[in-house]
This record gives C-alpha cells, structure tokens and sequence, in this order.
C-alpha cells in the first residue's frame, strides 16, 4: 500500500489532484464572499433571511440560529441567500418585498460588489509580495529600430488614451493594443505637462495561428512598490480588469470572438490547476494571485449582466419598480427568470461540453 501511494504521489496524479482542488477551494470562496454580501446587507436592512446555503443540492449540514437555516450542500457549485419575499409577496414585516427600493437593490447588488472587492484585496496582496516593480504608463524608452518611435511616440511619453479608451493602468497598454487588427493605434500622451494627440502610430505585426499580435517595441518605467502605489494600482488595475470584461463580452456579442472560445467551469479550474502547478514549482504566485483576481471580479462583473436569473436581470426589474414606483408582478417577474435560468443552463452545458473537447484535445 506504502508503495502504491509514494508511485501516486511521486506521479503526476497528486499534482493535477491537489491544483484541482485549490481551484475548488479558491470558487467556494467566491461563493461565499458573493452570498455574504447579500446576507450583510440584508441583515443590515432587516430583512428576514429564511435561509445561507453554500452548495446546491441535498443537505449534508443544517443548523438554525435565530430566524435563519445555516447549510452546506453537497455539490459545491453555487450558493443562496433564501428571503423571505423575494420571489412572492409577503406580509411579514420584515420581507424583501416590503423594503424601499434602493434597499432592495443594494442587497441584490452586494453580491456581485463583494466579488469584486475580493479581487481589488487580491490584487493589493499580489502587488505588495511579489517583489516586481509595478508597472506605469510612461515610456522609459525604446528598442533598436522601434517602429512606434519613428510615428510619434517619445520617451517620458505618458499615455492617457487608446483609441478613445482611458488607460488607467499599465494592463491597458497591453489589453487594448491587443484588440488591434492592424498595429495602428490613435494615442493621447502627456508629453512635458501638456496633452499631446498622435493619429496613426504604426507598430510592427506577425501573424500566430490566424491572430495578429502587436510587437510592442518600448519599456515601460517601473516603480518600488509602497504602500500609495500598492493601494492606487490595486484599484486601477481592477478598474481596468472590470473594462476587460465588458470589452471582451462586447467583442463577443459582436463576433471578434466564437462562442467556442469560451470557458466554463471546467475549463476555469483547468486554467487555475495549470497555474497553481507552475507557481508552486517557480515559488512565485503573482501569476496565481492574477488569475484569482481576474475570475473573481469577472464573476462579479458577470453577475451584474442585465439578464434573467442573474443579479443583474433582478436588477434591472427593481430599477423599473424605481422609476414606474410599483413593482412588476413577482408571478411575471418569476417565469422571466426561470426562462432565464433554463437558457444559462443550456449555456452551461455548452461551455462545459466545450472545456471537456479541449481537455481531450489537449
């Protein structure tokens, strides 16, 4: 037995075993951030919280305290907070359905808020121990020959906008000038304290399986990380985070991506299990620390989404009930969101399938 286990362990079974399930460990986080953001709040609103899941599916922990049923599910893939009036009328004094407006959309809203503040935490932590330097958005200088340089851009240069979009932080130097699909990019610079505009900046393109990728021909100056910058980049890089995920739905809605591009669960924990290898095996978790920050706040962002059975389509309901001053019938609003919740279903099964062909393939 002593054998078998020193060949599993010395194998790459136990490696691809555990980095799985720091992924598992790192989403029921998540989840839980998530629905303690709307269980905080709707505690501080006095609501009553008929029900805290983590997990779906049976029980396998239950305990009551007070007004509230505490539960651990068996399929840890999700959460609930159950209040009572939430989805039907209540009479009760403390119902969801008889809460102001804007305090019913701050408790819906808190969720997806708690997702992302986890990652700006994140975020703070990654950039205070890694020991890089953080990155800016000015120009220290140049390669030989650099391309962009002969089009206008000059050292000290500090950019402000990529075609039309603000850059807050150093990862939007490289996120926007990746949607490219030329290399010719309109810039914003401050150049010796005044705003500098150059028009078609060329950079020099190779073609990598079908996809254009931008040579980026200059250094960008890096700073000591301490505690201003720490605490300024952790929110901008997250501000800039955020953008990339609306960008990138958008480039999705719009055809610049497939829908087979497109990662589900299976594939995110593949994503995270690969990084948490190499990261134990190089002793550095910036990378880690990144992919954490980035799912968490793309779920937050995510959940925001306008869309049936998401905090954003219940969101969108209660922003009509603001502006019309009477909320739609709970009946209607109920079969919207369980289409809704069918159709990301069917999404889910899609994205999964998906994830699964890649791991195969792979």
């Amino acid at each position: 037995m002593i054998e078998i286990l020193l060949s599993i362990a010395s194998s790459g079974i136990w490696s691809k075993v555990w980095t799985v399930a720091v992924a598992i460990l790192f989403f029921g986080v998540i989840i839980i951030i998530h629905e303690c953001g709307h269980f905080l709040f709707a505690k501080l609103f006095k609501v009553k919280v008929n029900e805290f899941s983590i997990g779906m599916g049976p029980a396998v922990f239950k305990r009551k305290k007070g007004e509230t049923q505490y539960s651990v599910r068996v399929f840890p893939i999700g959460g609930y907070v159950s209040m009572e009036g939430e989805d039907q009328d209540s009479d009760d004094d403390g119902a969801f359905n008889k809460k102001p407006v804007w305090q019913k959309m701050i408790i819906v809203a808190a969720g997806a808020f708690m997702n992302i503040l986890l990652g700006v935490i994140i975020m703070c932590i990654m950039l205070s121990t890694s020991g890089d330097l953080i990155g800016t958005n000015t120009i220290k200088s140049f390669y030989d020959g650099a391309v962009s340089e002969q089009y206008g851009l000059k050292e000290g240069d500090r950019f402000l906008e990529i075609d039309g979009h603000h850059v807050w932080s150093e990862r939007d130097l490289s996120f926007l000038m990746s949607r490219s699909k030329d290399g010719v990019f309109d810039f914003v610079v401050e150049r010796d304290g005044q705003k500098v505009e150059l028009s078609d900046v060329h950079f020099d393109t190779e073609q990598q399986d079908g996809i254009t990728l931008i040579k980026y021909d200059f250094v960008i100056i890096g700073e000591k990380p301490n505690f201003l910058n720490v605490v300024k980049n952790s929110f901008t890089q997250s501000a800039s985070v955020v953008r990339m995920v609306w960008l990138s739905l958008f480039d999705l809605v719009t055809g610049r991506y497939g829908m087979s591009e497109l990662a589900g669960p299976v594939g995110t924990v593949n994503v995270i299990a690969d990084v948490t290898a190499s990261a134990a095996s190089s002793k550095n978790l910036g990378s880690l620390l990144m992919i954490m920050a980035f799912i968490t706040i793309n779920i937050g962002v995510a959940n925001l989404l306008p869309l049936p059975a998401l905090d954003g389509g219940r969101l969108f309901f209660l922003l009509i009930e603001a502006i019309r001053r009477k909320p739609i019938n709970p009946k209607y609003e109920g079969y919207v969101h369980a289409i809704g919740f069918a159709l990301l279903m069917l999404l889910m099964v899609f994205v999964t399938y998906n994830d699964i062909v890649r791991l195969i393939k792979t």
